[in-house]
């Protein structure tokens, strides 16, 4: 587990990985890092919450479980959604993301515990739940906005499609802090060396995802968007 800055921020951004939280960080944002590990991550966020975050937003990369949703493709959550439970999202604050972020999709997001690997898996999830995209973040996040009462918010980016298979290495690839482990990698690809034009052409995907990211990113903004009271009544119709 990583986390960015040592004092109360407004904001916590809940990531995957460790250069997620390195983009989502910023003015009134503290961003966590989960490195896959799902009880390691609620913890750490009911933490935060304690120590005053007054909201919750789930950043990063994504899965896309629809054939639209290429690599690169920006998304504004409307519903989390698992096959036991449902989420909204905090209606204000996302039509703020929208205004910042225009070309972002909105659609529900899948919150899953481990990676969606394979395309018939991932269109058995779309089926099951109706969501567009997943991530492994998302549904701890929403869980821990709901039950402290705070405003919530999702923002991803798709990195691999619904046709796009994940290599074997990503299942080892990923570090409790959420770094990538270059010796797990390479050790995946010895035994496995079949695999090794597939990580290479999802790699090429995850960088383009976090390309986007980032430059959603600084049209967030401080905050990642969370509006003052200002913007919220500005905001209504």
């Amino acid at each position: 587990m990583s986390r960015a800055h040592e004092t109360p921020f407004p904001v916590v951004a809940v990531c995957g990985l460790a250069v997620e939280a390195r983009i989502a960080s910023g003015p009134g944002v503290r961003a966590l890092a989960g490195g896959g590990k799902g009880e390691l991550l609620r913890a750490a966020l009911e933490r935060e919450v304690a120590s005053g975050a007054r909201a919750i937003m789930s950043f990063g990369i994504a899965g896309g479980l629809v054939g639209d949703l290429t690599p690169g493709t920006c998304l504004i959550a409307r519903n989390i959604i698992t096959r036991e439970a449902h989420w909204g999202c905090d209606l204000g604050w996302a039509r703020i993301l929208h205004k910042r972020l225009p070309w972002a999709r909105i659609v529900d997001v899948a919150g899953v515990d481990a990676p969606v690997a394979d395309p018939a898996s991932k269109r058995a999830l779309h089926d099951a739940t109706g969501t567009a995209a997943v991530d492994t973040e998302s549904h701890i996040a929403a869980a821990v906005a709901a039950a402290q009462g705070l405003p919530f918010a999702a923002f991803r980016v798709v990195a691999d499609g619904v046709e796009r298979r994940l290599p074997l290495a990503a299942n080892v690839a990923l570090r409790h802090d959420g770094a990538i482990s270059v010796a797990a990698v390479l050790g995946s690809v010895a035994r496995k060396p079949g695999q090794l034009p597939l990580l290479v052409r999802t790699g090429i995907d995850a960088q383009r995802a976090l390309r986007a990211l980032l430059r959603g990113r600084r049209r967030l903004g401080a905050r990642l968007g969370y509006p003052d009271l200002g913007e919220l009544l500005a905001d209504v119709p």
